[in-house]
C-alpha cells in the first residue's frame, strides 16, 4: 500500500482484499453510517472519520497521517495480510466459495469497552435495533465530535445512568446488564486492559464472570474488541453453518477462526 496527502484527504492506494461496504455491514460494528456518495462516516477512539473506497483506493477525510497510523490503519486491519489469510482459508471448500462471493471482509479492531458494551446489546437483537439503541446512547451521553456524530461514552459516564434510562433508550431487559457492566468497569472490578494479555481461555473465563455475559457475547467481544482472532461466536446463524462441519472446523481455520466466522456468518445471513 502507498499513502499520500492530496488536498485535505489522505489517500491509501493498492489496498488488497478489502471491501469497505462488506466490512462495515457484516454485523461487527454498528456506528458507521453510509452517506449518499457511497462513503461511510463514523467515530472510533473519539475521532470522526469519513472514508470512501474507489477500486483499490481508500480516501480518508477528516484525518491526518499520524491519526491514520495510530488509529485507523489498525482499526481497519490494514496492517494485516488478508490476501494470505484468505488464501489459507480457501483450503476449505465451503468457505472458499464464500470468500469468492464476499471477498474483502475484514475483522475490525475496535475499542475494547465499546465492543464489549455493544456485544451485550446484541443479545436477542437485530442489527437495525442494535444500531438504534447504540446511536441513542451515544447521542445522549457521548461527546459531540461532528454534526450528528458522538464519541462512545466511557464506563464512568454510563455508570451513573439508571437502568430505567437504558430501558427508555430501547435496551429493554438488557438495561440491567448494561448498568452493572458500566459500574463494574468504572470501579475497576473488570480490568479490560488485562484481558488482552491473557490466553483466550482465561480471557473468555474473565468475561463470563460479567453479569449478563454468555459465551456468544464473550466471544463477540473477544473477536471484535480484544484481538482474539481465534474466537468463534456461535449464534442462530452459525448454528446452521456448523451443520456443514459435522466433524468440527477444518485445520486451516486454526488461530483465525474468527475471521472465518465473519465470512461464514455473512454467507449464512444472505443464503440460509
Amino acid at each position: 500500500m502507498k499513502i499520500k496527502k492530496e488536498n485535505n484527504d489522505l489517500i491509501v492506494t493498492d489496498v488488497k482484499c478489502f471491501n469497505l461496504d462488506l466490512t462495515l455491514d457484516c454485523g461487527q460494528a454498528f456506528r458507521w453510517e453510509k452517506q449518499s456518495d457511497g462513503s461511510f462516516s463514523g467515530v472510533s477512539g473519539g475521532k470522526f472519520l469519513n472514508i470512501k473506497q474507489i477500486g483499490d483506493t481508500l480516501v480518508f477525510k477528516n484525518t491526518d497521517v499520524d491519526t491514520y497510523y495510530t488509529l485507523w490503519e489498525h482499526y481497519f486491519a490494514l496492517d494485516m495480510d488478508y490476501v494470505e489469510i484468505c488464501d489459507r482459508l480457501r483450503q476449505d471448500s465451503l468457505i472458499s466459495k464464500t470468500i469468492d462471493d464476499y471477498y474483502g471482509i475484514r475483522v475490525l479492531n475496535q475499542d475494547s469497552w465499546e465492543a464489549l458494551f455493544s456485544s451485550v446489546v446484541t443479545q436477542q437483537n437485530n442489527i437495525k435495533r442494535i444500531k438504534g439503541i447504540l446511536s441513542r446512547i451515544c447521542s445522549k451521553y457521548g461527546e459531540r465530535v461532528a454534526e450528528n456524530f458522538y464519541s462512545f461514552p466511557s464506563a464512568e459516564r454510563l455508570s451513573i445512568v439508571s437502568e430505567d434510562e437504558f430501558v427508555a433508550l430501547g435496551a429493554g431487559y438488557r438495561g440491567k446488564y448494561l448498568i452493572r457492566l458500566a459500574k463494574d468497569v468504572a470501579a475497576g472490578n473488570i480490568d479490560l486492559s488485562k484481558i488482552k494479555d491473557m490466553d483466550i481461555e482465561a480471557a473468555r473465563s474473565e468475561l463470563l464472570k460479567i453479569y449478563g455475559v454468555g459465551k456468544k457475547v464473550a466471544d463477540c467481544a473477544l473477536l471484535f474488541g480484544f484481538e482474539f482472532y481465534d474466537a468463534f461466536p456461535i449464534d442462530v446463524w452459525m448454528k446452521r453453518v456448523m451443520e456443514y462441519y459435522p466433524n468440527g472446523l477444518p485445520e486451516c481455520f486454526d488461530s483465525i477462526k474468527g475471521i472465518a466466522q465473519q465470512y461464514l456468518f455473512h454467507w449464512a445471513r444472505n443464503n440460509l
